[in-house]
């Protein structure tokens, strides 16, 4: 198998690992977290789960900025961020790069801190403001998944 072809398929096991991971946080675990009754169960449980599904996170979107490089590089395809026609290269790399600032720099730095502190003040517009910014992610990665499918054997180019 050429190593392009291997690239793409973890690349694309990882997409799956990863925003697969995203939408069950966002359409199945936040909800159910958020009509637990009490403010103190939802942010135990929450941590508990959160600390094992960013490790995983981690790793998914290390593997797919890792193949993704590799593969833009390996077919000199650099120039697909000069051309608009590939704005969903544009598009997924935005939503890597989001997602990795937020898992490795600002998520250990601060954000937890931040999340578990306005949590325990005033849990219902902790969770409801992590259930948005969950749902503005896997919107912007759904649209990424849809541009590269389809932009990538010629349709949804401008």
């Amino acid at each position: 198998m050429p190593s392009v072809v291997l690239a793409r398929v973890v690349h694309v096991i990882g997409v799956v690992f990863w925003i697969g991971g995203v939408a069950f946080v966002t359409t199945v675990l936040i909800p159910a977290i958020r009509k637990l009754p009490s403010a103190s169960e939802r942010l135990q449980l929450f941590q508990q789960l959160e600390g094992r599904f960013a490790a995983q996170a981690r790793i998914a979107t290390l593997l797919t900025g890792g193949t993704g490089f590799y593969m833009l590089q390996s077919m000199g395809a650099w120039n697909r961020y000069l051309d608009p026609a590939f704005w969903w290269v544009h598009l997924m790399t935005f939503v890597w790069l989001v997602f990795t600032i937020v898992l490795f720099i600002l998520e250990p730095a601060f954000l937890h801190r931040k999340f578990v502190a306005l949590a325990t003040r005033d849990s219902d517009r902790a969770f409801r403001l992590l259930h948005r910014m969950h749902w503005v992610l896997l919107t912007l990665s759904l649209v990424a998944i849809l541009g590269s499918v389809a932009g990538s054997r010629g349709f949804l180019r401008f």
